[in-house]
């Protein structure tokens, strides 16, 4: 299965504030009018979006729901309320990134999209991120949540594309060539 994690963070690898602020990720002085940054793309190619339950509360305070008829999975071990007009298309789920992989492949689903800076942490752990396509704001936040935590081994990555747009911000794309990409069985 092919497992994407598709994230923005500042330069120095911080994804939001400490306080879990990420208004500074929309500021206009770095977003180029009627660029998507290939979010759409990404979301047309993959059967499922896996995010944990504060990037799902997060994302419910945005107003609009960025996914569109997506099926979105909320990683929790505790229970997650979802709003009535999602539930079509939002499920929550409590298993390890594996388990989750395992069950996905049988249901016959090929590429995941992982968000959230927990979730993204735990499938790396794991070694089931496939790709990192990860959009890099010209901004230092000095302190906030970050990106990437401990990992229990050096992560060897291959870069694929890098692409750089007119306001300043950076996407790079990666793929992992150790993660196990059979977890279907």
């Amino acid at each position: 299965m092919k497992v994407t994690v598709f994230i923005a963070a500042s330069l120095d690898g911080y994804i939001a504030r400490q306080d879990g602020d990420v208004s500074w990720l929309h500021d206009p002085a770095h977003i180029d009018e009627g660029v998507d940054y290939g979010f759409n793309t990404l979301l047309t190619s993959v059967d499922a979006l896996v995010m944990g339950r504060k990037s799902f509360e997060k994302v419910l305070t945005f107003g609009d729901w960025p996914y569109g008829g997506t099926r979105v999975i909320v990683l929790s071990s505790q229970g997650v309320e979802i709003p009535a007009p999602l539930r079509d298309r939002v499920e929550s789920a409590n298993k390890a990134p594996a388990d989750l992989c395992i069950t996905l492949g049988r249901q016959g689903l090929n590429h995941i999209y992982i968000d959230g800076g927990l979730t993204v942490q735990r499938f790396l752990r794991e070694g089931l991120v496939t790709d990192l396509i990860i959009t890099r704001i010209p901004r230092l936040l000095g302190k906030g949540v970050p990106l990437f935590g401990a990992l229990d081994a050096e992560t060897a990555l291959r870069h694929v594309s890098t692409t750089a747009y007119p306001k300043g911000l950076v996407t790079s794309h990666y793929c992992i060539g150790s993660a196990d990409t059979t977890m279907t069985s």
